[in-house]
């Protein structure tokens, strides 16, 4: 049994000892209603001072696994080598001692949206700069905490960065460019994640024996009418925009899925661009990210349905450019933007076993919102978690690697 936290909602210290200024630091300091009652990440749980807490919590809980990210800008302030911070290197450390220590495994993510402030000066994601700052910075932490650390995240959810970053702006740098900026920020998130897991498969893994991913946001989808074949062909553009995009060329054969070249391409040439807003991945750049995964780390939380939604006007937008609208169905109970559909994950992972080659798979994030619904207590909550367990038994395959806690 796991818990998942990452660094800039828990750690709090914002500009405690060296770290430097992220850029949710610089969002959430702007105010202007850019996220919930102007609140900021300065103190958050206050896990950089209560980590001895928190311990408490994980050993009573009885986890045997957690995940935590690294803050980027606590160890390397300016985002570079050229100056590294010792007390985030000590901070570190020691929760990855203590947790070892209590027989805890960290799995531990390079990556959790906050980018130092100094490189999103630079053009952050946008830029291609970024993809040989963040190789360098993973080959500063496999060297630092491999020795202990066994399985690595690279980066989180790359896709949900993209859309609600570039393409909604709800996300620093919170400048949101529809259309266009999210499929440059995937396109160097890919290259950056490939990057530094070849430097990881040459440098450490002989002597490490580690593991190295990144983890992919993925709500189920089914078609609206499932017997409306525009609603199925819809569905499946969904996918292949939302998952596919990030897995199909890390997975299987280095390059993006044909749906979606030909989706982005058919409505740029309608737009009077004059070639398609989805960047082009080289023949060399197709072989360097092919393979670069050692286990499938998916996140799920909740399932839409899925309508066909024709791009009359040309607009811009990646789910124009799907052409699907996305929306919960009525009757499913709701916790926030999460509506709790137990089955939803069941056929989410058939599909990445069928689709993807049957690959090892890790459930990284999962779970209901806290504090978003009042009315649903824990009793509820919790037959929530046991209804989407009990989906997970229906595969045979995971039958022998679940147990249910109490």
């Amino acid at each position: 049994m796991g818990a998942a936290t990452s660094a800039y909602q828990v750690e709090g210290g914002w500009d405690a000892d060296g770290k430097g200024p992220s850029v949710w630091d610089t969002f959430t300091h702007q105010g202007r209603d850019r996220v919930f009652k102007n609140q900021t990440g300065d103190v958050a749980c206050g896990s950089y001072t209560l980590w001895e807490e928190d311990l408490k919590c994980i050993k009573q809980l009885g986890l045997t696994h957690y995940r935590f990210s690294l803050s980027w800008s606590r160890l390397l302030p300016d985002g570079t080598t050229g100056f590294i911070n010792q007390k985030g290197i000590d901070y570190y450390n020691k929760i990855i001692d203590d947790l070892l220590t209590n027989g805890v495994t960290p799995i531990v993510t390079l990556y959790h949206f906050d980018l130092p402030q100094t490189l999103e000066d630079q053009g952050g994601w946008l830029s291609e700069a970024i993809i040989d700052s963040f190789d360098k910075y993973a080959w500063f932490c496999f060297s630092t905490f491999g020795d202990r650390v066994k399985h690595w995240i690279t980066i989180n959810e790359p896709n949900m960065l993209a859309l609600v970053a570039y393409e909604l702006g709800a996300f620093p740098p919170g400048v949101p460019q529809v259309g266009t900026k999210v499929y440059q920020a995937a396109h160097n998130l890919i290259k950056a994640h490939a990057r530094s897991w070849h430097s990881y498969d040459s440098l450490f893994r002989k002597e490490q024996k580690g593991m190295v991913s990144l983890s992919i946001f993925a709500g189920w989808v089914e078609p609206a009418d499932p017997n409306s074949v525009s609603d199925q062909e819809a569905t499946k553009r969904a996918i292949a925009f939302q998952l596919d995009f990030f897995a199909k060329p890390i997975f299987i054969d280095g390059d993006y899925p044909e749906v979606v070249k030909s989706q982005v391409a058919l409505m740029s040439k309608k737009q009077g661009y004059p070639s398609s807003r989805l960047p082009e991945l080289t023949e060399e750049e197709k072989k360097m990210i092919r393979g670069t995964a050692d286990f499938f780390a998916v996140q799920y939380y909740t399932t839409r349905l899925v309508k066909y939604q024709e791009n009359k006007k040309g607009e811009l937008g990646l789910l124009q450019d799907a052409e699907v609208e996305v929306f919960p169905d009525s009757s499913w109970i709701n916790l926030d933007w999460v509506y709790v559909v137990p089955w939803g994950i069941r056929k989410l992972l058939k599909y990445i076993k069928e689709t993807y080659n049957n690959p090892v798979i890790y459930i990284t994030e999962n779970g209901f919102p806290l504090d978003e619904a009042p009315s649903f207590d824990d009793t509820q909550r919790w037959e929530c978690f046991r209804q989407t367990f009990q989906e997970l038994l229906r595969e045979t395959n995971f039958k022998d690697e679940l147990q249910w806690p109490g």
